[in-house]
């Protein structure tokens, strides 16, 4: 892989999980971890997209399908526990 374009694009990619994992470490509250946790899984799927767009390989966009559909019933769960409710409330 040529160092120029995917450098670029990762390098936002790569600071802002960085940042998320501060806000893991360091967050005053429940929520905001788990905002970042779910961000972090965003992000993720950001890496694998841009694995598709410069290597050969399909498999990762079906792996970022997957990751997307999982992060977002895990926040629900989350904040339905956090809301202090059942999972069938």
């Amino acid at each position: 892989m040529i160092l120029g374009i995917p450098a670029i694009l990762a390098a936002p990619l790569i600071a802002s999980c960085f940042l998320c994992l501060y806000r893991v470490l360091r967050g005053p509250t429940s929520a905001d971890r788990i905002v970042a946790v779910d961000i972090l899984g965003i992000l993720v799927v950001g890496f694998c997209a841009l694995f598709v767009i410069y290597t050969p390989r399909t498999y990762f966009m079906d792996i970022a399908i997957a990751w997307a559909l999982l992060g977002f019933l895990g926040a629900l769960t989350l904040a339905k526990y956090l809301e202090g409710k059942g999972l069938d409330e």
